[in-house]
């Protein structure tokens, strides 16, 4: 897997003072995408170890809240098998941090199985998941009033165990 990059202190992609990863790799190719450099699988740089240890070192300090994972596209079946590794170190090194995703695919369509991007690791990648934005951006609906997403069609889902609870930040 590849990345484009890192952000240490980001606090436009979920609450508090967070740090992200931007995978590379995406399908949706979403028109008026604010990332599109990342669609390429092979943009940025290669994740390594060396890549996974310095995530865990940048979420150490107590002023941050947790991490988020985005792209890209982290749910492309390539990302899952080291994102889910990924996730799961998180979790066990910080238990006390949430952790946000943004996914161009739909948690109840594409991620189950037999859909389109499920794998034998989306299951438990869910399962770290605090807060689950997804939807692909549609240009024709963006709103920038909008919390933590670009347009009216994408829902940002609290989930446990890896199922949507309840949303957050329902537009009114």
């Amino acid at each position: 897997m590849y990345y484009g990059n890192i952000k240490e202190c980001d606090i436009a992609d979920g609450p508090g003072v967070r740090v992200t990863l931007f995978v590379s790799g995406c399908r949706n190719h979403c028109k008026g995408c604010f990332n599109s450099e990342t669609w390429d699988f092979s943009y940025g740089q290669p994740y390594t170890e060396e890549t996974e240890s310095r995530l865990l070192m940048l979420l150490a300090p107590d002023y941050i809240q947790g991490f988020t994972l985005l792209g890209g596209e982290p749910f492309e079946p390539e990302n899952q098998r080291v994102c889910v590794k990924l996730l799961a170190r998180l979790r066990k090194a910080y238990p006390e941090k949430d952790i946000w995703c943004y996914s161009g695919y739909l948690i109840g369509r594409d991620m189950i199985p037999g859909g389109r991007v499920y794998t034998e690791a989306t299951e438990e990648m869910l399962s770290y998941i605090d807060v689950l934005v997804e939807g692909r951006f549609v240009e024709e609906e963006k709103d920038l009033t909008l919390v933590f997403r670009g347009s009216r069609n994408q829902r940002v889902l609290r989930l446990e165990k890896g199922k949507a609870v309840e949303e957050l930040y329902r537009q009114r």
